[in-house]
C-alpha cells in the first residue's frame, strides 16, 4: 500500500501546474478556525496580524464575513466589503498585513449566489443551474453556470477587483453547497450540463492563473471536499478539513497524504486559549509535515505557549524544502479516528521525518515497526519524550495522552 501511495504522490507532482507556492511552502495564517469564525473587523484583525507576523507567518488570509455587516449566508454574491466591519475600508487591514511583511488574502465562494443577493434578482435565469425550468436551490444558494460568458465576466470582475484594487495575493476559494446532478438548461441531460459547466469552470481557473501567475488559490469545499486533481493539478493548496478538535485532526493530518501531495495539504494549527503546552505542541505537529494553516487566538496566548508556535514555524521553515520531495509512509498503518497511537512520516532520502501522536492511549509507549536509524526529537526542542531502538523497530514513549512529537531519523 505504501509503495502505491508513493507512486501516486510522484504522479500527482508530475501532473501539477508548476508554481512557486509548491516550491517555497509559505506559512499561512487564516483568521477563521477557533479564532474569529467569520466575524472579522479591522479592530479584531490588527492584533492578530501583529501576532501572526511575530511568529513567522508569511501570508494572512481574512476568511468569510468580510463582505457583510451581519448574517450573510443567503446574501452572498456581490463580494463588496462591509463598511461596518471596516470603517476605513478593506484596504486598511490589507495594507496593514503588507506593512507587517505578509501577503494578504481573502475568502471567496465565487461559484454560488445567495437567494437574497440583490444581484440574483437582476440577472437572467441562464446565469444559474436549472432543472425543469426552475433555478436549482441548495442551502439557500443558487449555483452559477460557468458556461454562460456573462457569469465568467462577473467572476473576472470580482477577481480583478480583489487582486488589482485590493492587492490580494491569496484567494481561499470555498464551495459549500451541493448542486446535485447538474443542470438541464441548454443540455442533453443534467449530467451533460454539469460536465460542460465543470469544464468551463476549469477553463476559467486556467485563465485566472495565466493572468495572475503569482496568485495562490486554495481549493476548499466545506473543509476537505472536492479533493480532486481536476482542481489540484491547477490549485496549489488544499484545505484538508474544518475539524475543530485538534485531537481528531491528528488522524486526518496523518492520513491526508493518501489523497493529496504533502506540500498541498493545508492543516489547521489552532492553539486554544485555555490549553496547556502539550496542546500547542500537538496542534503544531499536526501541520509540520504538510502545509501550516495557522490560526487560533495568537494575540491572547500566554508567552510560553506562543513561543511554542514560533518554534514550530521556525522548525517548519528548516524542513519545508524536504517536504516538497518527501514520500509518505505510515509505520502503524493509515490511521482512523479511533486509533490511540498514530504515526506518519516523510521519506526524504538521506533523512526521514516522523510525526508520532499519543492520543487516547493509556499506555505511554508504542513500537513503530521497521523504523531504524539515528533519532533526534526535532520539535519541540525541549519536549519530554524517550525512545529506544529494539529489534522490531523504534519504541517511542510520550508523557501524556493527546501529545505529539516530530522526529528526524538519519542513517
Amino acid at each position: 500500500f505504501t509503495a502505491s501511495i508513493q507512486h501516486l504522490t510522484r504522479y500527482r507532482r508530475a501532473i501539477r501546474r508548476p508554481n512557486a507556492d509548491n516550491e517555497t511552502l509559505p506559512v499561512i495564517f487564516n483568521d477563521y478556525m477557533n479564532c474569529l469564525f467569520g466575524d472579522p473587523t479591522t479592530e479584531k484583525l490588527k492584533p492578530l496580524i501583529d501576532a501572526a507576523a511575530d511568529v513567522g507567518c508569511e501570508y494572512f488570509c481574512i476568511d468569510c464575513g468580510w463582505y457583510s455587516d451581519g448574517w450573510w449566508w443567503d446574501g452572498v454574491g456581490e463580494w463588496l466589503p462591509s463598511a461596518k466591519r471596516f470603517p476605513g475600508g478593506i484596504r486598511e487591514p490589507l495594507d496593514y498585513i503588507r506593512a507587517r511583511g505578509m501577503i494578504p488574502g481573502l475568502w471567496l465562494e465565487l461559484e454560488v449566489m445567495g437567494i437574497n443577493c440583490p444581484l440574483a434578482a437582476r440577472v437572467p435565469e441562464d446565469w444559474f443551474f436549472q432543472r425543469h425550468g426552475r433555478r436549482v436551490i441548495d442551502h439557500a444558494r443558487y449555483q452559477l453556470d460557468f458556461r454562460n460568458p456573462a457569469v465568467v465576466a462577473h467572476a473576472d470582475d470580482v477577481l480583478d477587483r480583489l487582486v488589482r484594487q485590493y492587492g490580494v495575493g491569496y484567494i481561499k476559494m470555498d464551495y459549500n453547497i451541493n448542486a446535485g446532478v447538474g443542470t438541464d438548461y441548454a443540455a442533453t441531460s443534467a449530467g451533460d450540463g454539469l460536465l460542460e459547466h465543470n469544464r468551463a469552470y476549469l477553463r476559467w481557473l486556467d485563465q485566472v492563473l495565466a493572468r495572475y501567475p503569482d496568485l495562490v488559490m486554495e481549493n476548499c469545499g466545506s473543509g476537505g471536499l472536492r479533493m480532486t486533481y481536476g482542481l489540484l493539478d491547477r490549485l496549489s493548496i488544499q484545505s484538508t478539513s474544518d475539524q475543530t478538535d485538534y485531537r481528531k485532526y491528528a488522524a486526518i493530518a496523518a492520513a491526508c497524504a493518501t489523497a493529496v501531495t504533502p506540500e498541498q495539504a493545508a492543516v489547521w494549527s489552532y492553539p486554544l486559549l485555555d490549553g496547556d503546552e502539550e496542546e500547542v505542541i500537538c496542534n503544531m505537529v499536526n501541520a509540520l509535515l504538510l502545509r501550516i494553516h495557522q490560526s487560533g487566538p495568537l494575540a491572547s496566548l500566554r508567552l510560553e505557549r506562543l513561543a511554542l508556535v514560533r518554534e514550530g514555524i521556525a522548525t517548519y521553515k528548516q524542513i519545508r524544502a524536504d517536504i516538497k520531495t518527501g514520500l509518505p509512509f505510515w509505520p502503524l498503518g493509515v490511521p482512523t479516528l479511533l486509533d490511540r497511537w498514530v504515526s506518519f512520516g516523510l521519506d526524504c532520502g538521506a533523512k526521514k521525518y516522523l510525526a508520532v501522536w499519543r492520543l487516547a492511549a493509556e499506555e505511554d509507549s508504542c513500537l513503530l515497526p521497521g523504523v531504524t536509524g539515528a533519532v533526534r526529537c526535532l520539535y519541540p526542542s525541549a519536549g519530554r519524550c524517550d525512545w529506544k531502538q529494539e529489534a522490531a523497530g523504534l519504541r517511542v514513549r510520550l508523557p501524556q495522552p493527546n501529545c505529539a512529537r516530530l522526529f528526524v531519523i538519519t542513517g
